[in-house]
């Protein structure tokens, strides 16, 4: 991988227009704020796939983001705090699907079985374009990621125990603790989430995808009611 891109010093000469066209932006409302935020983590997406994260700078994200290199400070600290809010991101809209597959109209099993299978999924399927550089960011942003990682899954957990709870009660489902067994069925699958994985195991979503319906039935038994 090229350390300059074509066109990459090009695109650092658009910097100026690119920062007065969006000034106005950064100093807006809260809602063009969070556009130019938007913005930003979509570049970042963008450079993860061409540069990955070790050739990847600051300047680079605010090019492509059209922005002047400054406003990127207005938002982000650094470019590691950057990747690890893009990587928020991610797991923020994880969490939407989780909840609308939680309020779904169909039993807690295939909700479960379900949720189970989309948090594999969806991760996998966010950074199946730049997995080749993926062992660089998650080398580089280890203490960050670990210290959110908890909070990621604690988010889920809540979710997941809200779905075995309503199967407990409907009679689907027999446990002691809903919490304790929703950490336990996130436990069951994190061995499959993308940090855990090589990334010739990343390139291969049927693989991953097979692996993860596995193992969501298998944790499943534990908690269907025999009854």
């Amino acid at each position: 991988m090229a350390a300059i891109a074509p066109g990459r010093t090009a695109r650092r000469n658009q910097e100026t227009v690119g920062s007065q066209r969006h000034g106005g932006v950064v100093k807006g409302s809260t809602r063009d704020k969070d556009i130019v935020k938007d913005s930003i983590l979509n570049a970042t997406d963008r450079l993860l796939a061409r540069f990955g994260y070790r050739k990847m700078t600051v300047e680079d994200i605010a090019v492509e983001a059209g922005i002047g290199k400054g406003s990127i400070y207005l938002h982000f600290s650094s470019k590691e705090e950057v990747v690890l809010s893009h990587i928020d991101r991610i797991v923020d809209r994880l969490k939407d699907q989780l909840r609308e597959i939680a309020g779904s109209n169909t039993t807690a099993a295939e909700r479960l079985r379900l949720m189970l299978m989309t948090r594999v999924l969806f991760r996998i399927d966010s950074v199946q374009h730049y997995t080749q550089s993926l062992n660089d960011l998650l080398a580089a942003l280890r203490p960050g990621l670990l210290a959110r990682r908890a909070q990621y899954f604690e988010a889920e957990a809540q979710i997941f125990a809200e779905v075995l709870t309503a199967g407990r009660e409907a009679g689907e489902f027999s446990f002691d603790d809903e919490y304790v067994t929703a950490h336990a069925l996130l436990q069951a699958t994190n061995g499959l989430l993308p940090y855990s994985l090589s990334t010739s195991e990343l390139g291969s979503r049927e693989v991953v995808s097979q692996r993860a319906f596995a193992v969501a039935e298998l944790v499943l038994r534990g908690v269907i009611s025999r009854k």
